[in-house]
């Protein structure tokens, strides 16, 4: 089974895309050092810096993690949505949804311990499946571009949590955040700010891998994501893979809100101003696309990502990098690194296109 396996690795050219990926990173490194260099900075010492905190030391590690969990649930939205032709960049005001279900029944509800942390999270993945639910109510019934829905669902999103935040869930405290949320609904810490809500993230990578690749279901999407003209040969409703494809991504988008109100400490909950959990859908789209919209390759993809967020920081303090030339540095590696899955899923999309 293992020699099976390692020789369906071989003829899916995964050897090819790991080169790929490989000479991705030296060209994103590469622009890099060049900027730092432009702006008299030493590269050496900041590249060091930069992995050595992101992946030296324990600590640095886990926090890594920390910021990779909720990537690889808002990648997978994506992933899921290209697999079966769609552009789906909702993730977003889903997570958002996700965040203040999470803060509602992590904070506002009274249940014993273990049931009230999966009360919590289920009621969180059901809030965003909802919020997705007129995305495929307009693509299916009225051909609704679901870029367009999904733009204007996110904005809404943004202000409808902002009020709910500010009037109806604010912390007596602390006016500034949502109530946290209750003991009895928190991950267990693992350390540092890294939380067991990222074995799950683990575990609903696995499964969005099964449901793919191992179910009808799974099968259908992506054959309808290959042609509409081959699955509608083969007799597959397709209105009908839209929506799975759209619900699952919700409900993936709204468990990764409650990642960051259940599982983020030391606030678990989520601020007016949502500093903690925005652009963390749109940046889940980078991820999948570093990852060539696999799960597997989404959470190597996650976790290079979260190490170059938290090791940018060492960039700063151990050679001197500004700030603003951080995150222009980890947006060169990261456009590098995606260029070739966004090619590869631009050639799926143009060849859908001409055969509809």
């Amino acid at each position: 089974m293992i020699r099976e396996f390692f020789t369906g690795l071989w003829r899916a050219k995964v050897h090819h895309k790991a080169a790929e990926s490989f000479v991705a990173v030296l060209v994103g490194l590469g622009a890099g050092a060049l900027l730092m260099l432009a702006y008299g900075y030493d590269a050496g010492k900041a590249y060091t810096a930069l992995f050595a905190g992101a992946f030296g030391e324990p600590e640095g590690l886990l926090e890594t993690l920390a910021f990779a969990t909720p990537l690889i649930l808002t990648a997978l939205v994506f992933a899921i949505g290209v697999r079966t032709g769609l552009f789906n960049i909702g993730a977003e005001g889903q997570m958002y949804v996700g965040a203040i279900a999470a803060a509602y029944a992590g904070g506002m509800l009274s249940m014993p311990a273990g049931i009230h942390l999966i009360f919590a999270t289920l009621f969180s993945m059901v809030a965003g499946a909802l919020y997705a639910i007129p995305v495929s109510v307009l693509k299916v019934y009225r051909g609704v571009n679901e870029v367009v829905s999904t733009i204007m669902l996110n904005w809404t999103a943004f202000y409808l949590v902002q009020y709910l935040i500010t009037y109806v869930l604010a912390d007596p405290t602390r006016a500034e955040r949502a109530i946290p949320a209750a003991i009895t609904a928190r991950y267990a810490t693992i350390g540092a700010s890294l939380t067991t809500v990222f074995y799950v993230s683990l575990a609903a990578a696995t499964l969005t891998y099964f449901i793919m690749w191992r179910t009808v279901a799974g099968y259908e999407m992506r054959v309808v994501g290959y042609s509409q003209r081959v699955a509608r040969y083969a007799g597959i409703p397709i209105n009908r893979s839209i929506t799975i494809s759209i619900l699952l991504g919700g409900s993936l988008a709204g468990l990764a809100g409650a990642s960051q109100v259940l599982g983020r400490p030391p606030h678990w909950t989520v601020f007016a101003t949502m500093g903690n959990i925005v652009n963390l859908g749109f940046e889940g789209i980078g991820v999948s696309l570093i990852g060539r919209n696999h799960p597997a390759g989404i959470i190597l993809a996650a976790i290079f990502y979260g190490g170059l967020v938290h090791g940018g920081r060492y960039m700063e303090f151990a050679a001197g990098v500004a700030s603003e030339l951080v995150r222009a540095i980890n947006g060169f590696i990261i456009i590098a690194l995606a260029i070739p899955g966004l090619f590869d899923m631009f050639r799926r999309l143009l060849r859908r296109n001409r055969e509809i």
